[in-house]
């Protein structure tokens, strides 16, 4: 499939419409997808345990133990001005949230894996592994509609977790059974 042009019909806050004109062949077609900026999830390790956060999450209607982490853009504006160097600011969010979420200073950070939707719509998943932090002197510096708790859980509590359904982010859950094998 090559693609001969691009042209967005819709552009909200975080999520884009993009029509597509590709050529498969010796025919063109016309496809549709959504669009939204990266987030970055962080995987960060002490000895044998793994800390994770827990959040009361709309889409499930419940608690969720998720990996720490979030979008790596406020808006597409500066997602679509910054799609070249994606890698590069998606560490500094690393950064950020990590200390937003979990009082964490990162100080080794390590990209693990990027996790790609394909189809129709586009969102990657940045997986990083952090290993060495040192503990912020403030305690989490949340937005006002979040309430998140970080707890630290060893690979036979996280497995505990996906198995009853307690993480809801499957990517993230296929990421972690890929990390803790």
């Amino acid at each position: 499939m090559k693609l001969i042009k691009e042209e967005i019909v819709f552009q909200g806050k975080l999520i884009e419409v993009v029509q597509q004109t590709v050529e498969i062949g010796d025919k063109q077609l016309l496809r549709e997808i959504a669009r939204r900026s990266p987030g970055v999830r962080l995987i960060i390790c002490d000895g044998d345990k793994i800390l994770i956060t827990k959040e009361f999450r709309r889409e499930v209607n419940t608690q969720d133990y998720r990996l720490p982490g979030g979008k790596v853009f406020d808006t597409l504006k500066e997602y679509n001005e910054h799609r070249n160097d994606i890698e590069n600011y998606a560490l500094l969010w690393v950064k950020r949230e990590c200390e937003e979420e979990t009082w964490l200073i990162p100080e080794d950070i390590t990209l693990y894996y990027i996790s790609k939707v394909w189809a129709t719509m586009e969102r990657d998943l940045y997986y990083y592994v952090i290993t060495k932090f040192t503990h912020h002197e403030q305690w989490q510096q949340l937005e006002l509609w979040e309430n998140i708790t970080v707890e630290w859980k060893t690979k036979e509590e996280i497995l505990d977790l996906i198995k009853q359904g307690a993480m809801h982010e499957d990517r993230s859950v296929g990421v972690l059974l890929r990390y803790l094998s």
